[in-house]
């Protein structure tokens, strides 16, 4: 095997609570998570040195990208003395709140583990992972699950009914540390319940979950256009419309694909160029080739 190919998915926030702040300013958290069928695409291939190409966006390729971060840590993990050539493929928009960098570490990690045979457990990825970034541990299980303290705690959920997610960014992106110092000042307006959607995940239940859903740094986030997309989509017939992480994506969950056609071009009428339709994704990455 020189090389493989993956495709992982980014995500969605159903719910996202902030529980509490640590000393060293740190918040801790209560979320609700959904992978979803917007994928980035992976390659690894065998290589000495470590090295990072990017398609698709903007990104530092050095050690502070955190597929670079994923690819030391795995190699420290191992002790193998080796290096890869990382392309990624970039689909899921950047500082949107729908862990596009987190599904490439997760790649990252699952792609090493196969190219070079290490053998490592979905538990023992998931260690390296949730030292890697706080979504890291979410991406490499996918589908639906609950998540809490700083990402590292996950519990999967059984997998979401068949829904459609109508995603809108708009032309800018949002700091997620800004988002949380913004946070920190003007706090929440509403939050969402947790424990209620929780059970109506488990019960297969939409109807009961549309009204559980929030985002506690909706109001503090510096998304411009988010109250004008939720108004767009809500209108359009989306159950539920809220924004994803820290921003700047903002969605609607539809339960016809009509709908959320209707809703994709309401979107679109209106001036936003980057819309998409989306489904639940059951898993974290999945191999596309082989080689």
């Amino acid at each position: 095997m020189e090389q493989v190919t993956l495709l992982a998915p980014a995500k969605l926030n159903l719910t996202l609570d902030i529980t509490g702040v640590q000393e060293n300013g740190y918040h801790t958290m209560d979320m609700l998570m959904q992978a979803v069928s917007l994928y980035e695409r992976v390659t690894v291939r065998r290589s000495q040195r470590l090295e990072i190409t990017a398609a698709g966006a903007p990104l530092p390729l050095g050690p502070k990208n955190v597929a670079w971060k994923a690819a030391e840590a795995f190699f420290q993990q191992t002790g193998l003395l080796a290096g890869a050539k990382i392309r990624l493929e970039k689909r899921a928009p950047i500082r949107a709140g729908m862990g596009g960098g987190s599904a490439d570490a997760a790649a990252v990690l699952a792609g090493l583990n196969l190219l070079y045979g290490a053998c490592l457990s979905t538990e023992q990825l998931c260690r390296i992972g949730a030292a890697v970034g706080a979504d890291v541990l979410f991406a490499l299980v996918g589908g639906t699950a609950g998540v809490g303290g700083f990402g590292e705690q996950v519990h999967p959920l059984p997998a979401l009914p068949d829904c459609f997610f109508v995603v809108c960014m708009p032309g800018y992106g949002i700091s997620t540390p800004q988002a949380f110092a913004a946070y920190d000042e003007a706090g929440a307006s509403a939050r969402p319940d947790n424990d209620a959607a929780e059970r109506a995940v488990r019960a297969g239940d939409l109807r009961a979950l549309f009204p559980c859903l929030g985002n506690a740094l909706q109001r503090a986030s510096a998304g411009r256009d988010t109250d004008r997309i939720c108004e767009t989509l809500t209108g359009a017939g989306a159950k539920a419309a809220l924004m994803t992480g820290s921003g700047a994506a903002t969605y609607g969950i539809f339960t016809v694909s009509s709908a959320a056609a209707r809703g994709a071009a309401a979107l679109r009428g209106a001036g936003f160029e980057r819309v998409w339709i989306l489904t639940p994704a059951r898993t974290g990455p999945i191999v596309e080739e082989i080689r």
